[in-house]
């Protein structure tokens, strides 16, 4: 199976030959897989060096001369390191783009702090009209990605090297929502209720086997599917939430809350802790530091969950 960042690049290309509003802005990363189009659409494939600022200011104005722009480079330095050019550049003049990154939290632990993003998701929630994508296999980036280069707004496409063994329908509108979240399994009324994001939801699945619980797979979390979840426990008294998210733990709480607020409920946010993981290693070992494995998720979750 290849990557969603392969697929990305593969597929952007196509897009480019059947999409003449579409541009590609990269900063270096990346830049290999586009040398065919760039080659094709000299000028609608920039590389703009290791200057991530100018990055979303060119994809601003893009935007604003009536392109659709793609900017893509590792989650760090695509939130985190331009925020002010996504704050204004992007957002105060209105304009629009697809932000498509790559490396997610910790999916490339040499590269150093530097090189993490687990505060990407809750940074873009500070700003106001963003749709948030996480999907959780490469089948489910390509169609998030050409719903998002065909559409309009400011769409932020987190992609990782964790994946899923299988794809789910995650394009789909459900209930007026596009991309709500998917019931994948319904436990009793007294089934603790949990949310699996994006590339968690094999380790989700594997850590819950055997228990009573419902599962939602969520591949857009931004806007988060509130009448999702709210079906989830109708009928309830209270209800037991839980969160599982590839970034900073916590980092949907609040929205988890909003759409509960009229039901008595606990909710257990699981997720990358605050603290910085200093030790190298590869991505599959960071997972489990931090919980995130089926092991930790079922001790977390069980406990959780004992009356």
């Amino acid at each position: 199976m290849d990557t969603m960042r392969e697929r990305f690049t593969t597929v952007t290309s196509q897009l480019l030959d059947e999409q003449p509003r579409l541009a590609v802005a990269l900063a270096e990363i990346s830049a290999d897989g586009f040398t065919e189009a760039a080659r094709r659409h000299p000028d609608r494939v920039v590389n703009v060096g290791i200057r991530e600022q100018l990055l979303v200011g060119v994809g601003g104005g893009l935007a604003l001369s009536g392109m659709r722009p793609i900017l893509h480079t590792f989650a760090s330095f695509l939130v985190e390191r331009p925020f002010e050019q996504l704050k204004l550049d992007l957002g105060h003049q209105g304009a629009e783009a697809v932000l498509v990154s790559a490396n997610g939290s910790y999916d490339w632990p040499a590269g150093g702090y530097t090189h993490m993003a687990p505060g990407d998701v809750a940074l873009l929630d500070t700003l106001e009209g963003w749709t948030v994508h996480v999907p959780g296999h490469p089948d489910e980036a390509e169609t998030l990605l050409r719903q998002a280069a065909q559409g309009a707004g400011r769409v932020y496409l987190r992609l990782s090297n964790q994946a899923n063994s299988v794809p789910y329908d995650v394009g789909s509108a459900r209930d007026g929502t596009p991309g709500g979240f998917l019931t994948l399994r319904t436990g009793s009324a007294r089934a603790p209720v949990v949310i699996a994001v994006g590339p968690m939801l094999d380790a989700t699945l594997a850590a819950l086997e055997d228990t009573d619980a419902t599962v939602l797979y969520a591949a857009t979390v931004r806007p988060f599917d509130h009448r999702a979840l709210r079906r989830a426990v109708e009928g309830r008294a209270s209800a037991d939430v839980v969160l599982v998210e590839p970034y900073l733990r916590g980092t949907s709480a609040a929205r988890a809350a909003e759409a509960l607020e009229s039901v008595p409920h606990r909710l257990l946010a699981l997720g990358t802790a605050r603290e910085e993981l200093r030790r190298y290693g590869e991505w599959e070992e960071h997972v489990a530091a931090h919980g995130l494995d089926p092991a930790g998720l079922r001790r977390r979750i069980n406990a959780f969950s004992a009356p």
